[in-house]
This record gives structure tokens, C-alpha cells and sequence, in this order.
């Protein structure tokens, strides 16, 4: 399961782990903003909220990659 909501300044989408696997992982809540999106997970651990920001050019990599086979890439920007 997953919610989308749009606040003033980010989308923010939150996944909800409802696998059959046990144990259930914590929710992960991703920040898109305008310039960087965040990934945060809390470390049931330490109790603490873990923080991944990436640059936009990275989510276009990870957008990317999800669909490529094995190997080493750089997409290249076509010029506008």
C-alpha cells in the first residue's frame, strides 16, 4: 500500500509494507521536492530516523536503472 499527498513545498509519497514476508520492515516515506528527493526510514533500532537525499539527476539514474540488465551507464542530456 502506498499514500501520495501533495503538501506546500513537496510530494510526499509514503510506502507501507504489507508484505506476507515476516518481519514487516518500517514505512518509507519519500520527499520529492524541487531541487533533491528524500528517502526516510526510521531504524527500528536505534529508533532514529534514517535520511537518503538524492539530486534529481540521481532519481533519473534510479528511474533508469530499474529497467536496464547488468552493466555500467550515463544517460546522456539531450540539449534543448
Amino acid at each position: 500500500m502506498f499514500t501520495i499527498e501533495h503538501e506546500f513545498d513537496a510530494t510526499v509519497i509514503t510506502l507501507v509494507d504489507e508484505g506476507e514476508d515476516l518481519p514487516l520492515l518500517e514505512d518509507v516515506i519519500i520527499n520529492a521536492f524541487e531541487d533533491c528527493v528524500t528517502v526516510e526510514q526510521v531504524d527500528p533500532q536505534t529508533d532514529e530516523v534514517m535520511r537518503l537525499t538524492l539530486s534529481l539527476t540521481q532519481v533519473r539514474d534510479l528511474a533508469a536503472a530499474l529497467n536496464l540488465p547488468e552493466g555500467s551507464y550515463r544517460l546522456e542530456r539531450k540539449a534543448v
